[in-house]
This record gives C-alpha cells, sequence and structure tokens, in this order.
C-alpha cells in the first residue's frame, strides 16, 4: 500500500476569489462566512494565529473577526502584523475592530468600560470627498439597526482614521482608515439581528474588495471533478466510507463521477446502525446511484471494543480506529483482486465526507476557542493516516455547509428524500448512547429511534426538522406498568432547527405528539421506563448526546 500524508491538491482558494476570515473565537464567526457564501463569495476562515507566511493563496480581503477576549488580557490572541502587509482591504469586527486600533495606539481602546449587549441604532457619517471611504455602508441609509455584544470599546479614534458610524454608547461604532483600505465596525453585521448586514458584507467583499460573484455550486462540481481526476491521477484507487447519510453519499457519488469505478465504497455494519440501514443503503447505492459498494460486517468487533468504555471521546476514537483497521484490510483486498485488471493501480486515497462545521468545531488554537468535541471524520482518525502511514486523506467537501451540500446532492441528480435526510454520525448509536455501549442498549435505542422517527414521518413534518434521533440515557428511572414497579431505562427525544449546524434551536413539537410518541416507545420498547424531550440549544449543548 502506498506511504501516504494528507492528500494535496488544487484548493477552492486557488479558483475562486476568496476572502479570508481570521477567527478569535467568536460563537458568531461561521455566520460571516454564511453570509459571504450566501453572497455567491467565497470565504475561508483559519485561526486567527494563522502565519501570513505560510498561506498558499493571497485572499482579496480580510476580515478579523469578534472574540471573547479583551486586547489587554495577557494571553489576548493577535493577528500576525503581516496581514497588514498584505496590500488587501481589511474589515474587523468587535474585536477585530480593536485589534485594529489596539495596534496603533493602546490607549485607543477601554478594558471593561462600556458594556454594551443588544440592539442598538447607528448613525451613518458620510465623509464629504472620500468615496471610498464611504463605500463600507453605501446604500444603507443615515441609521442602521444593529446588535451589539462588547464590554470593550474604542476611545479613541485612531491615527489616520475618521468615523463612519456612531452610537450614544459607542462614538466609534464605525471606523475607516483615511487612505488605506482597513475598515472596523462595532457591531455585529453578521447575526441576523443586525437586517442588513448581508449588504455591508456585499459593500466590503464586492465594492472594496473587488471578489467576483462566481461561488456557484454548478461550478464548484466541475472543479471539484477536474481537481479528483488530477490529484488521484488515471491509476489509482479511493475507498471510501459510507453511511447512507447525504454527506457520505454526495461525496461518493461525486467521487464515482470522477472517476468511475476505481473509486471502491465501503459501508461497515458496526453494530450500531439504525434499524434496517445496511439493507437500505444498499440498494440505493447499488441500485440508484450506481455506486460500486462493498458492505463488511464488523458488528462484533467494534462491540467488543467499546466494551468497558464510558468516556465520549474514548468511544470516539476507538470508532474512528476501528474504522481505519478494516478500511486498510478492504484496501488490501481490492489491491489484490486488481492485480489482473488492465490499467489497475493501488488503493492510495481514502474518501472522506468531512464537512466545514466538523472541521471548525475540530480544531482549536492557542488563544480563545477551545475543542467543543473530536469528530469521527477529523480528529479520531488514527494518527497513522495523518502522519505518513497510511492512506492519503481526500475530502471534497470540507468546505462545504449542510445547506451546501444539500444543492451539491440535488446537482449530482440526487433524490429528494435522501438530499434532506437527516445527518446520523459514523460512530452512530454508539454516541446516543450516554455511558457503556452494549448490545441490549443499542438494540433498544434502536428501537425507539425507529418509532420516533417513524412517526415524524407520519405526520409530515420531518422536513421541518433538521435532525431527530431517540438515544438512550443508562441510568434507570422507577416506573409502574401493569402495578408493578420497573426500573427501566430513559430515553431522550431530540430533534433540531438548523441551517448551518453551528447553531441550533429545539424543534417546537405539539405536544400531543410528543406525548403520543413517548405512549408508543415505552409501550413497544422493552426496558424503557421514561422518555424525555431534550429542549437544549446548540449552544451550550451539542446537538449529539456525545
Amino acid at each position: 500500500m502506498a506511504a501516504a500524508t494528507s492528500a494535496e491538491a488544487e484548493a477552492p482558494n486557488q479558483t475562486f476569489d476568496t476572502i479570508l476570515l481570521l477567527d478569535f473565537g467568536s460563537q458568531t464567526s461561521h455566520l460571516i462566512l454564511r453570509c459571504l457564501r450566501s453572497l455567491n463569495i467565497y470565504a475561508e476562515m483559519l485561526p486567527c494565529t494563522t502565519k501570513i507566511a505560510d498561506l498558499t493563496w493571497k485572499p482579496k480581503g480580510v476580515i478579523l473577526s469578534g472574540g471573547p477576549a479583551s486586547v489587554y488580557d495577557e494571553v489576548a490572541p493577535h493577528a500576525d502584523p503581516a496581514v497588514f502587509d498584505l496590500g488587501v482591504p481589511i474589515l474587523g469586527i468587535c474585536y477585530g475592530c480593536q485589534e485594529i486600533a489596539w495596534r496603533a495606539n493602546s490607549a485607543n481602546v477601554a478594558a471593561g468600560e462600556a458594556r454594551e449587549y443588544g440592539h442598538a441604532d447607528v448613525t451613518i457619517k458620510k465623509v464629504e470627498g472620500a468615496d471610498h471611504v464611504n463605500k463600507l455602508f453605501q446604500g444603507l441609509g443615515e441609521e442602521m439597526h444593529v446588535y451589539m455584544s462588547h464590554f470593550d470599546k474604542l476611545v479613541k479614534l485612531p491615527e489616520g482614521f475618521t468615523i463612519l458610524a456612531s452610537t450614544p454608547n459607542s462614538e466609534f461604532a464605525g471606523i475607516a482608515h483615511e487612505t488605506k483600505p482597513v475598515f472596523g465596525v462595532q457591531f455585529h453585521p453578521e447575526v441576523e439581528h443586525t437586517p442588513r448586514g448581508v449588504e455591508l458584507f456585499k459593500n466590503f467583499a464586492v465594492d472594496i474588495c473587488g471578489a467576483r460573484q462566481h461561488w456557484v455550486m454548478s461550478d464548484f462540481i466541475q472543479h471539484e471533478i477536474q481537481r479528483i481526476r488530477k490529484l488521484v491521477g488515471p491509476k489509482a484507487q479511493v475507498i471510501g466510507a459510507v453511511s447512507g447519510g447525504v454527506d457520505s453519499t454526495v461525496a461518493a457519488r461525486l467521487m464515482t463521477e470522477a472517476i468511475g469505478d476505481r473509486f471502491h465504497a465501503v459501508l461497515v455494519d458496526n453494530g450500531v446502525m439504525r434499524l434496517n440501514e445496511c439493507q437500505q443503503v444498499k440498494e440505493t447505492l447499488e441500485k440508484h446511484l450506481g455506486i460500486n459498494l462493498t458492505v463488511i460486517d464488523g458488528a462484533d468487533l467494534f462491540l467488543s471494543r467499546l466494551k468497558g468504555l464510558t468516556e465520549p471521546e474514548a468511544k470516539r476514537k476507538v470508532i474512528g480506529s476501528t474504522f481505519i483497521d478494516l478500511f486498510e484490510e478492504e484496501a488490501i483486498r481490492i489491491e489484490k483482486a486488481a492485480e489482473n485488471t488492465p490499467n489497475a493501480g493501488k488503493v492510495e486515497y481514502f474518501l472522506q465526507g468531512t464537512l466545514y462545521p466538523d472541521v471548525i468545531e475540530s480544531l482549536s488554537f492557542k488563544g480563545p476557542s477551545a475543542t467543543i468535541k473530536t469528530h469521527h471524520n477529523v480528529g479520531g482518525l488514527p494518527a497513522r493516516m495523518m502522519n505518513g502511514q497510511g492512506l492519503k486523506l481526500i475530502e471534497p467537501l470540507r468546505e462545504l455547509f449542510k445547506d451546501e451540500v444539500r444543492e451539491f446532492g440535488r446537482q449530482l441528480g440526487i433524490h429528494e428524500d435522501l438530499v434532506m435526510r437527516h445527518p446520523f454520525p459514523g460512530p452512530g448509536i454508539a454516541i446516543r448512547i450516554i455511558g457503556e455501549v452494549t448490545p441490549e442498549r443499542v438494540a433498544i435505542a434502536r428501537k425507539a429511534d425507529h418509532i420516533f422517527i417513524s412517526m415524524i414521518r407520519e405526520a409530515g413534518i420531518y422536513n421541518e426538522m433538521s435532525q431527530a434521533y431517540a438515544g438512550l440515557d443508562t441510568n434507570r428511572a422507577v416506573g409502574v406498568m401493569g402495578d408493578a414497579r420497573v426500573y427501566g431505562y430513559i430515553i431522550i427525544l431530540r430533534a433540531v432547527t438548523t441551517t448551518n449546524f453551528m447553531t441550533a434551536e429545539p424543534y417546537e413539537f405539539k405536544f400531543d405528539l410528543l406525548k403520543k410518541i413517548a405512549r408508543r416507545i415505552v409501550n413497544e420498547v422493552d426496558g424503557v421506563a421514561r422518555v424525555t424531550y431534550d429542549i437544549t440549544s446548540k449552544p451550550p449543548g451539542t446537538i449529539e448526546l456525545e
């Protein structure tokens, strides 16, 4: 098998005009990306600690995000000074604005003197004889409704800057350099509570940075097909994980479009799939999408390795490692089977349906952010996948959000029912069981989940929510059945609405339907004593239980 590192090839930032977002740990940084992409402008987010010298591409502009720190904190994150020597427009948002002012003179920012949270109205000030400066608020009128969230603020105007907007609390709510394309705003244009924020981003990205609005999904598909063909070459073969979810299905369909039967999709029955999952996936991928598929029975191996584990990260790591063990065995089998086939090459690449939220949540930097959890298809991979000892990783959806992947799937001709299917994590039911995973608990969670999803579909509300499932709490509760005391598991129902899976709100069920769902689960699933509904938003919770 080929020695390997992570796969590299021409990335979207080499083809599409790209805005670089430097993240200072804001909970809403991803919304900046979504605003730009809604304008058909490609954008990428990197940690604020990124060294500009390490970039292999030049952005059309740079945005400095907000963040929870104060510029005066001893461990406050600061951007590489080389950012300001790139010669491209810069927009600082909240903390990013303070970063710009602080760099000019630390006395420009006051710490903790201007707490301002919630709605505000900024007065926009037109600067006479400076059309280049006025472009940021162009077309937004004389007043703009915005959302504030800060405890530090600018108390002095940096030398060489002029005022663009102000509020009674923040005199310097919008600033611009008089001669350089450097701007700052104290408010958050990326959140929905700033209704015209997208217009401000368009002014910056299009009118100031000159970025073309050419991030179109059909173009991206053709770009990715060409990129994959160039990366993989004419002979190498690719093996990929599929689960039947939209992410892995779209990735598999794309790879099939690019290299045909040299792509080998592998579905592992890990013993923690949903009811009848493997049979359904096999029929869909082989019969309807023409994908070259192998099904591996690994249920006993997975469950044996999970025995005794209760810590969520440990379970994810074991599942990720076991997946790769089985995939590498399958890769060897495929190579041997293809030895006498004309033009057959080695299996060199491993395909995964990693999405941008997976990347964002799994990577942290020394600064304000912290890893939320290890995703099975990012940080959960064994070290040998990333250090040259195994297959090379290829992730064609890595720069996309969930709604973009769904559109990608439609463009590839994948049926709407599959495109809109709720996500199902690679570790499966194992991370929907709080505590140790056993065959008994998997069976209970699987049956409860099937009832829950079936009743949602019957009610005609499946597509109103973004993800739904039934999890299991391995603590037990007392119940009464048939005049007898029982001591059974607790089923946790979870359903959320979201567009980007970075934030989410609980779905608001009609209470009568919830009662019917709970009644069926308790009546039909042996071992269950109670059913609860999780109404936690993300944040502070995550969508999955573990």
